[in-house]
């Protein structure tokens, strides 16, 4: 069987230097099996399939190479995108019917004939990670030292569970190895959750949080170039424990420079009723169409 892809990168106006999201249209054809196959064939982080909605503007699943994903940020910049692209969306307020729920999405224009696509994710969710911290910094690389004495590190979800793990300045991020394969083992409370380190300092002279996402073993990739669920996590993550006291708070995220690529994306964290709504803003560009034989 033949199968046509579309490959947008998210979180960048420049091919190849956003994170790749395959997409299949008309996707309803397929079985989970085939889905999964298709996505494994790919290679991407996250391969997404579009289908038809009675909930929402569309209906999307996301696969990894390993297994089937409750949300990806990202695949829903690129696939948002794409469908204004292809004429089927308009600008304004749509649902989007995910294995997470059915979340808020905008898409605005912007200069260059962009679409700008926001996605509200779930209200934040925190758990504290009550493990062996040397492990966890063994499991990417680094020392204890190298960690944020001051932050703690978190389980933290806006549909899909990461770990943040605070750490001191770009060198600590740039000497990074990560040990995919142990993962499960140091994160006992949630053995399939990625992991996400955060640094205060950044690249760029306007942004607030730098950061890199390391993939769970089960989800058959090393590294997620540019992340937008984790990302609405490290914006809350922000909001609630580096500077606390605002009711909103409008972030700038960079990650990817050290895997070679350069994404940025926006982070809106407000406080409603006692919970943070996170929002992601960002842009995508195509990139080329293949076709792939399973």
């Amino acid at each position: 069987m033949k199968v046509t892809v579309h490959q947008y990168d998210a979180f960048s106006s420049t091919p190849g230097q956003g994170n790749p999201a395959g997409i299949v249209f008309e996707a309803e054809r397929f079985s989970d099996a085939e889905m999964q196959q298709i996505a494994a064939t790919v290679g991407f982080n996250e391969t997404t399939f579009v289908l038809p909605s009675e909930d929402g503007a569309v209906r999307l699943r996301y696969f990894t190479p390993g297994h089937e994903m409750d949300l990806c940020g990202h695949a829903t910049v690129a696939t948002f995108t794409a469908l204004t692209e292809r004429g089927e969306l308009n600008p304004g307020n749509h649902q989007l019917d995910v294995r997470a729920g059915i979340l808020p999405i905008m898409l605005e224009r912007v200069g260059d004939g962009k679409t700008a696509v926001t996605m509200q994710q779930n209200p934040t969710e925190f758990i504290p990670f009550n493990g062996d911290t040397t492990a966890v910094a063994h499991a990417i690389g680094l020392e204890n030292a190298d960690l944020d004495p001051e932050l703690p590190i978190m389980y933290g979800s806006t549909g899909i569970w990461t770990l943040i793990v605070p750490v001191l300045g770009l060198n600590a991020m740039q000497r990074m190895q990560p040990q995919n394969q142990d993962f499960p083992g140091v994160l006992s409370q949630n053995d399939h959750a990625s992991i996400h380190p955060i640094c205060l300092e950044t690249i760029g002279a306007a942004v607030d949080l730098h950061g890199r996402h390391f993939s769970s073993p089960f989800s058959g990739t090393i590294e997620d170039p540019v992340t937008g669920t984790a990302s609405g996590v490290m914006g809350a993550y922000y909001a609630r424990f580096i500077q606390p006291g605002q009711q909103q708070y409008d972030l700038t995220i960079e990650q990817g420079q050290e895997a070679g690529y350069n994404g940025r994306l926006q982070v809106c964290a407000r406080l409603v009723a006692g919970q943070y709504q996170v929002s992601i803003t960002g842009t995508a560009v195509f990139v080329n169409t293949f076709t792939i034989e399973i």
